[in-house]
């Protein structure tokens, strides 16, 4: 437990709320071409901006944990940044040192899993999302837990792939498949004589199957494991094969997207991997949101989100605890970061009332992540979350999201006097930005903008103060740059190739205060990244920081 923050003697805030605004996937972009939300005609956040104290945050790279300032920036790094106030090691490069130092291969999971497969003689299963993206997962992770299954005498193992096309290109799956069946085939062929047999079985784009996230679409996990474990499906004789064929069928998917397939044996036309009784699994996605759902599968004796048909006795394990509250799933690789004295437990602990909202795909960011990945409230007297729910289509089909009742909501709480501190996310700048469609993101873009002057109005009639900023960037770089050049890659067309990924750009830190009384410096400290939004919100609502946060952007 924490103790109540101090008062401000010098300050004591405003008469209404602090209300935190993060569009998610907004950022400052260093290209005009592919720069979405410059392109957008976001006449109110840009007179907000220009009127207010303004600077740009670090949201990417070392500044919210990762191992190197080449790794972009996420949405849960970024609300674990922005609602604990420090950076801490997160799961990438938690992951990467426990292979590193062999510490995974020591413990108790590892042994357990092998040694299952010692008595059963039974199959060794990766399930998880196949790039390099660092986002969710690497597939250098899973490489050294193959390598290390080869030596420890593991003769059977199969990969099941999703496929990302998100936080890398686009249509890149044959990059990351094509040298991996090659890796496969060293494995096979140095232990041809103790029988390895290393294999794809299934797979299909993470939008597709098996990858979703807050309940959104329990139909997406059910494809997968169908895929997975039952082997239903469309029917390849290889991964590639199946990623050709349905890029045949339709040119302009992108990998995210793409179906299931299952890998069948030429000669006898079964699957080769098929989820059994005895086997080992283990989910290799070290992000928490995308791997609860399908782990409630493997995990749950009570389970009717779907008919499982069978459920395999295996023994399953996440590369991390996904829910620490929770203690999801039973068994993993790899103990997550200890994240404790968030901004949301010393406001509780302080008396603050506090509403977090948003629609169904980040709510939980704005909760479970921003909470130091905590379920549940602090003190259910001093706290609402409130969850709109998400359309249930493409985003590209209605990029405005959820973000008109998003603010709908918020417009009734900011008058109404029950809150000291509400935050809220605005997906639109994420969620639409990973489709690639340009036009579709604008769009999102411009319908977030309207209630930004919609929630303006709302907080200086209040006597608010509204902090608007961003989790990482996305929107703002939407076409794929050469390295060296800086120059838009083109497809053969002569279209911009899209980029759906994150960006390593700065996030906004505008903060509009219309009440303000020249308590600190109109010019913001400059070079900090989004953990320091934490100690900038308490400022605001009139009490000291505590001990050991990052610095404020505040000048006295």
């Amino acid at each position: 437990m924490v103790k109540a923050l101090e008062r401000n003697a010098a300050w004591r805030g405003r008469r209404g709320p602090v209300l935190l605004v993060i569009m998610d996937g907004v950022g400052y972009g260093q290209f005009q071409e592919g720069d979405a939300v410059a392109d957008s005609k976001m006449y109110h956040f840009k007179a907000i901006e220009s009127a207010s104290p303004h600077t740009k945050l670090k949201a990417h790279g070392k500044a919210v944990g990762l191992p190197s300032d080449e790794d972009m920036g996420n949405s849960e790094v970024g609300h674990n940044a922005i609602g604990c106030g420090r950076v801490f090691a997160q799961g990438a490069k938690l992951v990467s040192a426990s292979l590193e130092t062999g510490a995974m291969f020591q413990g108790e999971t590892w042994t357990r899993l092998v040694s299952n497969l010692k008595a059963t003689g039974g199959t060794l299963h990766f399930i998880g999302l196949f790039s390099d993206g660092n986002v969710h997962s690497h597939i250098d992770h899973l490489k050294a837990m193959l390598s290390r299954a080869a030596e420890e005498g593991v003769k059977k193992a199969r990969v099941h792939i999703l496929l990302d096309g998100r936080d890398v290109g686009e249509q890149s799956a044959l990059e990351y498949v094509e040298p991996f069946e090659g890796f496969l085939a060293g494995i096979n062929a140095k232990g041809k004589a103790a029988g390895h047999d290393y294999r794809i079985a299934s797979g299909g784009g993470r939008q597709y199957i098996t990858m979703d996230r807050y309940g959104a679409n329990w139909e997406q996990v059910k494809r997968g494991w169908d895929t997975h474990v039952l082997g239903k499906g469309r029917q390849f004789p290889s991964a590639a094969a199946a990623i050709t064929a349905y890029r045949v069928e339709k040119p302009s998917i992108i990998d995210q997207d793409l179906p299931e397939f299952v890998v069948v044996d030429p000669s006898s036309g079964k699957p080769v991997g098929t989820i059994e009784d005895g086997d080992s699994v283990v989910y290799f996605n070290f992000r928490g949101d995308r791997a609860l759902e399908i782990t409630a599968a493997f995990e749950r004796d009570s389970f009717d989100k779907f008919d499982r048909v069978r459920r395999p006795r295996v023994e399953y394990a996440g590369m991390m605890e996904y829910d620490g509250d929770l203690h999801v799933p039973a068994r993993y690789l790899v103990t997550p970061p200890a994240i404790d004295r968030t901004v949301g437990e010393y406001l509780a602990a302080t008396g603050l009332r506090q509403l977090a909202i948003s629609e169904t795909q980040k709510f939980g960011h704005v909760t479970y992540f921003f909470n130091g990945n905590r379920s549940g409230k602090f003190n259910d007297k001093l706290e609402d979350y409130v969850e709109v729910p998400s359309d249930r289509l493409p985003f590209e089909q209605r990029p405005w999201m959820k973000c008109a009742e998003i603010t709908d909501k918020v417009l009734e709480a900011i008058p109404s006097g029950k809150y000291d501190f509400i935050r809220l996310n605005f997906p639109n700048g994420d969620m639409v930005g990973h489709t690639g469609v340009y036009e579709a993101v604008v769009c999102g873009l411009e319908g977030m903008d309207l209630q930004l002057g919609r929630l303006r109005e709302a907080v200086e009639k209040a006597g608010g103060i509204m902090v608007i900023t961003a989790d990482h960037g996305n929107s703002d770089d939407m076409f794929e740059h050469d390295k060296k050049s800086g120059a838009v890659v083109r497809k053969a067309d002569g279209t911009p190739r899209a980029k759906t990924s994150h960006s390593l750009n700065p996030v906004p830190c505008v903060i509009y205060d219309p009440e303000g009384k020249g308590e600190y410096a109109t010019a913001l400290r400059e070079g900090l990244g989004i953990s320091s939004l934490s100690a900038t919100c308490i400022q605001l609502l009139g009490l000291v920081p505590p001990d050991g946060y990052d610095p404020s952007v505040l000048e006295p």
